[in-house]
């Protein structure tokens, strides 16, 4: 059988050999993220300051993030559908428009950062203490902008023809090269920080290098010929509209990450925003196993919509539903019972741990009702109805966690605990509509 034909076989089957490979490369990402804020977090006396002001960052380089999804959350989808309906020539100019898009958006967004990175990190939350910190580590990482856009963007062209194990190799190559390199060059030349935005590039340029092997490679089935030639600002259009919906999930995500990160400075300081750093941390390394999931599972959807084979969306959907749900019942479990040595893996901190735990039980709480939102996004993006998936995306993060981010905290019995609270809030609410809402959706089609 066609590994990319996911009109036949077993949607379960389909969904573990596409979803396991890269959720064991989502794993080795992790070990990653954990590895590299450990050693910031360890490195000496100033390890607190060092890691609010890698803290600082995170907005930003989600927003690098959200670039990248817009390009290839919006061009891998397209494409399936294309190869469902057996149009390969439109597929190929599809992953060739993609492309060129991540190039020139990526260049684009490392001059803005980089020009403009000291008056963005003072009004990110940027104190006298943390921002020597933080832009030490901006500066360097800003220079691979365009070799992680290119990697990460282009992977779900791996993923759709049927190449998972490929895939994974991409995020697995650079992840495991960033843990060998971060503590030669963190420690083993004394370079702090710094030395972690260079193996992080370093990393990232190997991974690069990984994919373009595959594009230009012989088992790619959408070959690039041409590249000048498929420019076609139509097929754009329709990219972008798909991937704007994955591009305001993550997008919404970093602007009101940088409004938690200014109101915690201005009513808590640098402590809360190192406390904010972690909790964004272990929230970064628990969905990443549902991006993966989800990468495998928009591609299923997108091509039994282009076949016809409706019976097998709903399939995939009540598949997808339990095993996201019962994943973060699990991992909820796991953050109630041991909040004080997760917060310690980043920081030995004792004051910062003490703070901490309290606010790490009040932000998980119920983090298992995001199941909803988690299933109801990737379901829309692999139907190919990018409205619903902005309206949802829009509606959790900046109709109720952003309000309530900047209401609660003026609450006199709340304060500083309502920027903490606004995230299970907006979960219960958030993820109950979007999953209610696609469930309506596909008994329709």
């Amino acid at each position: 059988m066609n590994t990319g034909d996911f009109s036949q076989g077993s949607i379960s089957s389909h969904i573990l050999r596409l979803g396991l490979p890269l959720m064991l490369a989502q794993f080795v990402q992790v070990a990653y993220n954990l590895v590299d804020r450990l050693y910031i977090g360890h490195m000496d006396t100033s390890s607190a300051m060092a890691l609010t002001g890698l803290g600082l960052c995170f907005p930003l380089i989600t927003l690098i993030t959200a670039f990248t999804n817009l390009w290839g959350l919006g061009g891998a989808p397209l494409c399936s559908i294309a190869r469902g309906k057996k149009q390969e020539d439109h597929a190929k100019q599809i992953l060739g428009n993609t492309l060129i898009g991540l190039i020139f958006t990526s260049l684009i967004l490392a001059c803005i950062l980089e020009t403009f990175q000291r008056p963005i990190l003072m009004a990110l939350g940027a104190s006298e203490a943390t921002l020597p910190y933080a832009q030490s580590y901006l500066s360097i990482y800003l220079l691979g902008t365009p070799f992680l856009m290119i990697s990460a963007g282009m992977n779900g062209f791996l993923n759709l023809q049927g190449y998972a194990r490929l895939g994974m190799m991409t995020v697995c190559l650079g992840a495991i090269i960033n843990i060998i390199l971060d503590p030669i060059f963190i420690f083993g030349l004394n370079m702090g920080i710094q030395g972690a935005a260079i193996a992080t590039v370093l990393s990232q340029f190997c991974s690069f290098l990984w994919v373009l092997a595959f594009l230009t490679g012989k088992k790619n089935q959408l070959p690039l010929v041409n590249l000048h030639r498929t420019l076609d600002f139509k097929i754009d259009f329709k990219i972008l509209s798909l991937g704007l919906a994955g591009f305001i999930a993550t997008g919404s995500n970093a602007f009101v990450s940088m409004v938690i990160n200014a109101s915690l400075g201005y009513y808590g300081g640098d402590l809360y925003i190192g406390i904010m750093t972690i909790l964004n941390s272990v929230r970064d390394v628990l969905f990443l196993p549902l991006e993966a999931m989800n990468g495998a599972v928009e591609p299923i959807i997108g091509y039994n919509l282009g076949a016809g084979c409706i019976s097998r969306i709903h399939e995939t959907v009540r598949f997808t539903s339990k095993m996201v749900f019962f994943y973060l019942l699990i991992a909820w479990g796991i953050l109630f019972l041991f909040p004080g040595q997760i917060l310690s893996v980043f920081n030995q901190d004792p004051i910062l741990i003490q703070t901490g735990i309290p606010l790490f039980h009040t932000y998980y709480f119920g983090i298992f009702l995001m199941a909803g939102q988690y299933v109801g996004q990737g379901t829309f993006v692999g139907l190919n109805k990018p409205k619903f998936a902005i309206f949802f995306s829009m509606f959790r993060k900046i109709v109720i966690i952003l309000p309530l981010t900047l209401l609660l905290p003026l609450i006199p019995s709340v304060g500083i605990l309502g920027i903490f609270l606004a995230e299970p809030i907006s979960n219960l609410i958030g993820g109950s509509a979007c999953y209610l809402t696609m469930r309506h959706t596909i008994r329709h089609l």
